[in-house]
């Protein structure tokens, strides 16, 4: 098979980095740079394959979702009283009456 020559540009640091560990490996430059490339792939390859079937799922969530009418939204005005007690109810609940995280009494 004839082999094919590709270009690269990089920085010297980076060119010099490279030839170490190609010598590390026991490979030429070359060599070194087709396994390194071959095994991203490789990975690559993997990790679309496991996933595709989620991406599938969220790419028809979104086609879906692209279908539905938008409803147009009110502006969100002031609270009334009544809202604003509720919000402070529920605040209550989650953080104590003090809103120090705790209820009086309680370990924080």
């Amino acid at each position: 098979m004839a082999k094919t020559r590709i270009s690269i540009s990089l920085e010297e640091h980076q060119a010099e980095r490279i030839r170490r560990h190609a010598e590390r490996a026991g490979l030429d430059v070359s060599a070194y740079l087709v396994h390194a490339a071959t095994r991203q792939m490789a990975e690559t390859d993997a990790i679309e394959d496991r996933f595709a079937g989620v991406d599938a799922v969220i790419a028809a969530a979104v086609a879906e979702a692209a279908r539905i009418p938008g409803e147009a939204t009110a502006p969100v005005g002031e609270l009334t009283e009544q809202e604003q007690r509720d919000v402070d109810s529920a605040l209550d609940l989650v953080f104590g009456p003090d809103r120090a995280g705790a209820r009086p009494g309680e370990a924080a």
